[in-house]
């Protein structure tokens, strides 16, 4: 929710990136949830309720659907494993953002090197 607050005061392009950037992250818990049988946007729409009123480790129990603290259920996760996880996917986006910046260069005329063609 911070990601998507942190877009709105952006603007261009880059509100786009950082938005589809928040998107990733609610693509965990909506697959959590339609994977478990639930309707992913209304579960999602009632985590989003919850983290808004300050409850940030809420998460969705998969077993009954129910909105509930995961810290207090004992499910955590290693900050060193979800700051990777974060890291490596936000690299991988850069270097996709570089291959397709090169594919438009390359692909204008006079984009190639000499030679190359």
């Amino acid at each position: 929710m911070k990601v998507r607050d942190y877009a709105a005061t952006m603007g261009g392009r880059v509100q786009i990136a950082i938005e589809a950037y928040a998107g990733a992250f609610e693509s965990i818990p909506r697959t959590l949830a339609e994977n478990s049988g639930f309707n992913p946007i209304d579960k999602l729409v009632e985590l989003k309720n919850v983290h808004s009123k300050g409850k940030k480790n809420a998460g969705l129990n998969v077993y009954n659907g129910k909105i509930v603290d995961m810290l207090a259920e004992g499910v955590i996760e290693p900050l060193r494993s979800k700051r990777q996880s974060i890291q490596s996917a936000s690299e991988t986006a850069v270097m996709l953002i570089r291959v397709d910046d090169m594919m438009i260069t390359q692909s204008r005329p006079g984009g190639m090197p000499p030679g190359m063609m």
